[in-house]
């Protein structure tokens, strides 16, 4: 209910403009592109307060120390532990078994700097936990934001990433200098070897 509230006096003042689809009823990796900003955070929250969607984000395990630790956890933060990232999928996928319904928000860029990858980690979650994806963004060039299509995916990487390009290709992030195309070091490899 505060949360709501919160959501709708943030869009009611806000010189961004909210254009989505529904949120996902069911459990899906939310990617958040372009990541370019630290307000990229705070749009993320209020697009999942105002459309009513339970979210979980990963974050740096340091962040979650101290009085950060219940602050982040409360709005969705799940701790990575860096030395083993890779328990990050078995606890998603045990939540979800649990039957917790909620979009699991990945910034695939990684960073708020410009770089020539994706991370994949994203897409390896999606295909092991059996998750669609959907497309969060934020365009600067409109001032909108929010959700766009929840795509299934076929297991061919290049074909989902041309999807998911097309859907980015138009969409600029607060600082469009720090922009990473969508592309996974995993296509190139799969070029060059074929």
């Amino acid at each position: 209910m505060i949360r709501r509230f919160l959501s709708r006096a943030y869009w009611a003042c806000s010189r961004w403009t909210l254009s989505s689809t529904p949120a996902p009823r069911t459990p899906t990796i939310l990617i958040g592109a372009p990541h370019t900003s630290n307000w990229d955070f705070v749009l993320m929250l209020a697009i999942a307060w105002r459309l009513d969607m339970r979210v979980r984000w990963l974050g740096k395990s340091s962040l979650f120390r101290g009085w950060r630790g219940p602050l982040m956890r409360g709005l969705g933060g799940i701790p990575v532990d860096r030395d083993n990232p890779a328990s990050v999928v078995g606890d998603v996928v045990a939540r979800i078994r649990a039957g917790e319904v909620f979009g699991l928000v990945v910034t695939p860029e990684g960073t708020r700097s410009s770089g020539k990858y994706w991370k994949s980690g994203f897409y390896r979650i999606a295909r092991e936990a059996g998750l669609p994806l959907t497309l969060g963004y934020v365009d600067r060039t409109t001032m909108t934001t929010g959700l766009g299509p929840t795509i299934d995916l076929t297991g061919d990487v290049s074909a989902d990433m041309d999807r998911v390009r097309a859907f980015y290709a138009d969409k600029s992030g607060m600082r469009p200098e720090y922009r990473t195309e969508a592309r996974l070091r995993e296509e190139d490899a799969a070029a060059a070897a074929s």
